[in-house]
């Protein structure tokens, strides 16, 4: 199943690691990890640096939504149950 992040952005469920709240780059570690990331070029915006609210790590790249953590969790447990049904 597929995970709309935002924008035209759709990815694989299956592709998906890790799903970070934006805040979370206040941490030396994570700040570190996005920047050697935005380095080597893994990183995808999906909209503006202001409106950034959560990091999709997926096997290929790492995605900066507007869309929160909570939101994205939601959509995913939707197509969950709405695969159950059928």
């Amino acid at each position: 199943m597929f995970l709309h992040l935002g924008g035209d952005i759709v990815v694989l469920k299956k592709d998906i690691i890790a799903i970070l709240d934006a805040r979370t780059k206040n941490s030396a570690i994570t700040r570190e990890f996005i920047e050697i990331s935005k380095d080597e070029g893994f990183i995808q915006p999906i909209s503006n640096q202001d409106k950034e609210k959560s990091f999709v790590i997926t096997s290929k790249e790492i995605y900066v939504s507007p869309i929160s953590c909570t939101t994205l969790k939601k959509r995913s447990d939707n197509i969950l149950e709405n695969t159950d049904e059928e």
